[in-house]
């Protein structure tokens, strides 16, 4: 970390702005670097402060940079990789903020230049939310972040990152690729498939009358889709299975239903309510909630 003197963030939204801005409010001496491939979004970024420099060019805005983090959707990794990868200098640590993890080391592995290293990064923060304006420094107090690595990765690489990642204030983590996408594809990527089912069933007429219980189930339908479609995209066999799970619960409710049968309906509340309390219980213990 003390060698650590430019960090570049590609993708200037919600997370590569909070970023720079974190950085920047920890003064930790290392400067910060944005790109942005919309001039208007550069134009902004610019007014706002978000970074040191903001780049017009990307292969520019990673030529000194020690650690690159991608902030971009999913999909655009494999082109950016191949865009950057001759620009990129000897031991830069490139990572991302994708909240899947598998088809990226892959495609790190294959067009990233053999000198720099690729370590996946998964800060669990933010919101529906989108725009360079909404960036914030205080983004990541507290909240979890998952470094991804497999037999190959610089272990030296994945020391830097955790100690980047903690001085930005988060909770950090280590687990495989694979195993990160089977439990965000669970407790991430499954709620926003059920939340987007719940208001494609529903008639806007009727949910007119919808109270808070309804709103906060479905807040997270507002996220912005061409970032979920590519989350889908990257981790459609997690996703369909947890969607299948989910069918196989509320099959066994309509069919208690149907039968009215009171006793099933109960037991089958409480269980998912005991396994709330426990979950809230939890939560409270590492103050991730009040």
């Amino acid at each position: 970390m003390k060698k650590l003197r430019q960090v570049t963030v590609i993708g200037l939204g919600l997370l590569g702005s909070s970023v720079t801005l974190t950085i920047s409010r920890n003064s930790s001496g290392v400067k910060t670097a944005g790109y942005s491939h919309r001039a208007e979004t550069r134009r902004r970024a610019r007014r706002l402060g978000v970074a040191d420099v903001i780049f017009d060019d990307i292969r520019r805005s990673v030529a000194d940079a020690d650690i690159v983090i991608l902030a971009t959707p999913i999909c655009t990794f494999e082109d950016t990789f191949k865009t950057i990868g001759p620009a990129l200098k000897k031991g830069c640590i490139v990572t991302d903020v994708g909240s899947t993890k598998l088809l990226p080391h892959k495609w790190a592995k294959k067009t990233l230049p053999k000198y720099v290293n690729y370590v996946g990064s998964h800060p669990i923060a933010g919101s529906e939310q989108r725009g360079v304006e909404f960036g914030r420094d205080d983004l990541f107090d507290g909240a979890a972040c998952i470094i991804t690595k497999d037999i190959s990765t610089n272990l030296s690489a994945v020391q830097t990152l955790k100690k980047f990642w903690s001085s930005l204030g988060c909770r950090v983590s280590e687990m495989s690729p694979q195993q990160h996408d089977e439990i965000l594809g669970n407790v991430s990527h499954l709620p926003h498939a059920l939340a987007a089912a719940m208001l494609n069933a529903s008639d806007l007429k009727q949910l007119k009358f919808c109270g808070k219980g309804f709103m906060d189930t479905s807040r997270i339908a507002s996220g912005p889709a061409n970032i979920w479609a590519d989350i889908f995209h990257t981790n459609s066999a997690n996703i369909c299975k947890g969607i299948d799970g989910t069918i196989k619960e509320l099959v066994k409710l309509k069919k208690a239903a149907k039968l009215k049968n009171k006793r099933q309906i109960e037991k089958l509340l409480e269980q998912a309510r005991e396994k709330r309390a426990r979950l809230i219980e939890y939560k409270v213990s590492k103050k991730e909630i009040q």
